[in-house]
């Protein structure tokens, strides 16, 4: 028992290496998990004591739980078994694709990336880049909805920021859940993306079983009151104008309320911008005919990283002002309809409530008045046009038609979009299609004006 044992270096190290590995296992790591795990729920604790909408049990589960629940669901199984007859593959084979469909979809939430990174990254860019407005201060309405319910903000989709935008405005309220697209399922973004709470989609190549997976998901969200943001449009508008409600998720929500058993209520939310970070990019893909584009991340990480150089002063002076307006709730239980009407209605009250900021008005302003026009004849047809507007869409600094005129044509006068020469605004034809852009977030609003402009 006590005779010296001569064995080679590298397997005497082969050994310490297995021993480290089971002690860390065994002992180390359960240690870990249960300091971090005992942390993460007196942080919950503490959240849900402020959060109007505490965070619920749901979005706190382990991930490989909520896998193991969703492909093991009957409907998934029955989805299985169909995919498996269809494409003439064993049902081990079909369930191993349902698998990697529910890794892809379920996201893995963390609080403390959520409360304390993410909400607080995202209240720092929006209000670097923005004079961030809400236009309806009053949102005891939005906080007085049935704490049992689950909450969905339906809004429109303008830019990439209304992630963030989201995601800062309703973080004292509480977590929000996003269905986002491939874009984001690349490092870094998707372990980010997926801490955050949000569940990444397919738009293109989704099967029959990709389908039943993500109904599936989804409504297991909504039983379980997770509050959730949808953007019916299904990605970013070429041409600024509101286009038709995509029904997928919002179908799935509608779909997952057939028992009755806890009420969804959607809550319209119109979002609008003096400057796109993507506008060009948007505007180059709709003169080009595309139906959609795409952007390099590296083009887009030095292009924020130079934005972010200069001071926050100067960034605002850029991008002016985000405005968001929240609607009023609708409750599904009070709907007497189909989806279809569901989202026409939901994007009807958007249209409705969309913000009127100074750049989009000056633009439309700009595109009717024609070329060469005087800034003491622009203030007086801004003034007539506000009278025709819905006071409640509109934004003005300090209420004052003088100031807003002279922000927005230096923000355009900036971009080389209009000149100013002696009091006289004249538009840059290479640039007249920036002006329509923003023109056409707003026009939908004057169509709708009895007045005569």
């Amino acid at each position: 028992m006590t005779r010296n044992v001569e064995m080679p270096l590298w397997v005497l190290l082969l050994l310490l290496g297995f021993a480290a590995v089971t002690f860390a296992s065994h002992f180390l790591f359960p240690s870990v998990r249960w300091f971090f795990r005992k942390r993460m729920e007196r942080l919950v604790a503490q959240l849900n004591t402020r959060l109007s909408r505490p965070i619920q049990p749901f979005k706190l589960a382990r991930r490989y739980d909520m896998i193991e629940r969703l492909i093991y669901d009957p409907e998934v199984s029955q989805a299985v078994s169909d995919y498996a007859k269809k494409n003439g593959v064993p049902e081990a084979v079909a369930f191993e694709k349902a698998r990697s469909y529910a890794r892809e979809i379920v996201p893995a939430f963390s609080a403390w990336t959520y409360f304390r990174f993410g909400s607080r990254i995202a209240e720092l860019v929006s209000r670097s880049f923005y004079r961030v407005r809400v236009l309806n201060r009053d949102l005891k309405k939005i906080d007085g909805l049935d704490p049992n319910a689950t909450v969905v903000l339906v809004s429109n989709h303008r830019s990439n920021m209304d992630y963030v935008l989201l995601t800062f405005l309703a973080s004292r309220n509480g977590a929000l859940s996003y269905a986002v697209g491939e874009w984001a399922r690349g490092w870094p973004l998707g372990p980010l993306v997926r801490a955050m709470g949000a569940y990444f989609i397919r738009r293109r190549d989704g099967n029959d079983l990709y389908r039943q997976v993500l109904e599936k998901y989804v409504e297991q969200a909504t039983h379980a009151g997770v509050t959730q943001a949808v953007f019916p449009e299904g990605r970013l508008t070429l041409d600024a104008r509101l286009a038709k409600a995509r029904l997928g998720i919002l179908k799935y929500i509608y779909d997952a309320n057939a028992d009755g058993d806890r009420d969804v209520i959607f809550v319209p939310v119109a979002m609008n911008y003096d400057r796109l970070l993507e506008d060009e990019v948007l505007i180059a893909a709709q003169t080009a005919g595309r139906g959609s584009f795409r952007v390099k991340f590296r083009r887009v990480f030095w292009g924020a990283l130079k934005l972010w150089w200069v001071g926050r002063r100067e960034r605002r002076s850029r991008y002016g002002n985000a405005a968001v307006r929240f609607g009023d709730p609708i409750a599904l239980n009070d709907f007497d309809g189909d989806v279809q009407g569901l989202a026409d209605g939901l994007m009807g009250q958007i249209a409705r409530d969309m913000p009127v900021l100074p750049v989009p008005l000056i633009a439309y302003l700009l595109q009717t008045e024609g070329d060469g026009v005087d800034l003491t004849a622009l203030e007086a047809r801004l003034d007539s046009a506000m009278a025709c507007l819905p006071e409640r869409n509109i934004y003005l600094p300090r209420r004052r038609t003088s100031l807003a005129v002279q922000q927005s044509i230096t923000l355009l006068e900036g971009r080389g979009v209009v000149t100013l020469e002696e009091e006289k605004v004249k538009i840059v034809e290479e640039k007249r299609e920036i002006l329509t852009f923003y023109a056409n977030s707003i026009d939908h609003l004057f169509r709708a004006c009895s007045a005569d402009l």
